[in-house]
């Protein structure tokens, strides 16, 4: 049975770091494509040296050349720009929405029966760009952003209560920004809810620091922003996807109805598998916890019409 196919765009440390979980992983052969294809083809090289000692034996492969993602079971975006200073968030989205429907329109291309896991930032916006540009079946463009804010909510979570980190469960839904919205009640801890855990005010400083926790890494890089964590989260969503888990995490889905919201791409629970989302959940949010979602739903909206207002995608 040949084995399945993974198409990174974008070799930075994200990209990068995501195609060494994946090979780790042992699951799939690997194309890493950059426009600089020295660091692309030099990545991939050091990889591979370390196969032997890391006992992965899957190709990787490092090129600027698109065609080398035909026949790609998985496509992972991660290409773009962190903003930088004198950049505001109109300056971002054009340039990134820019370097994202290139890259789409080379999925299209050379991958039109891929699943796109969109990871480039403001990333619910982005979604709409690859999803528009493909034009593939809203199940096969997914974004990266729930799971790694679960993840982040999981450590603050055990850190508290000094508790192993495989016993806590977290649901993070929404858009992935300041407005996210960790969900305490879906919180757990070898099944226990965190409310029955700890008191409200602790469990609203994990809340907030959990909506910070990429800013409070970039203020200690001071250049640059997390990549462990948000790779770690990539290289679980594409082994959910080429293996056909079926896992239950919060991703970047396409809403038409569920949860009230229509036409957006907004961070809620699904099932994914190897056609992308198989299903998405629809939890039985409370009125304050349903507020929160269409606040966050609200901002990625404006993104959007930001994006509608220069950028035509047909």
């Amino acid at each position: 049975m040949p084995r399945k196919k993974v198409s990174i765009i974008g070799a930075g440390q994200v990209g990068a770091t995501a195609a060494y979980y994946i090979a780790e992983k042992i699951i799939a052969d690997i194309v890493m494509v950059d426009i600089n294809e020295g660091l692309t083809r030099a990545k991939a090289l050091d990889f591979l040296h370390a196969g032997p000692m890391r006992r992965y034996d899957v190709t990787i492969e490092g090129t600027k050349d698109y065609s080398r993602i035909e026949g790609s079971d998985v496509v992972v975006i991660t290409a773009g720009v962190p903003r930088k200073p004198g950049m505001d968030r109109m300056d971002l989205l054009k340039v990134n929405a820019g370097i994202v429907k290139a890259a789409s329109e080379n999925v299209e291309t050379y991958a039109p029966n891929a699943t796109i896991i969109v990871v480039s930032n403001p990333l619910d916006v982005m979604c709409h760009v690859a999803f528009r540009t493909t034009g593939f079946a809203v199940r096969r463009v997914v974004g990266m952003a729930g799971i790694l804010d679960s993840t982040r909510f999981r450590y603050f979570v055990a850190e508290e209560l000094g508790c192993s980190l495989s016993d806590v469960h977290a649901m993070v839904m929404g858009g992935h920004g300041d407005q996210m919205v960790p969900l305490p009640r879906f919180t757990t801890v070898a099944g226990i809810p965190i409310p029955q855990l700890m008191d409200t005010q602790t469990i609203e400083r994990l809340v907030g620091r959990t909506r910070n926790g990429g800013a409070e890494i970039v203020a200690h890089l001071k250049t640059g922003s997390a990549y462990f964590a948000p790779a770690a989260s990539v290289a679980e969503m594409v082994e959910a996807i080429v293996t056909d888990r079926k896992t239950l995490a919060p991703c970047a889905a396409f809403l038409r109805g569920e949860y009230d919201i229509e036409n957006l791409f907004i961070g809620v629970p699904v099932i994914l598998g190897k056609n992308g989302i198989e299903q998405i959940i629809e939890l039985e949010l409370d009125e304050s916890e349903m507020q929160l979602l269409h606040k966050s739903a609200e901002a990625v909206s404006k993104g959007v019409r930001e994006l509608d207002s220069f950028f035509r995608l047909h």
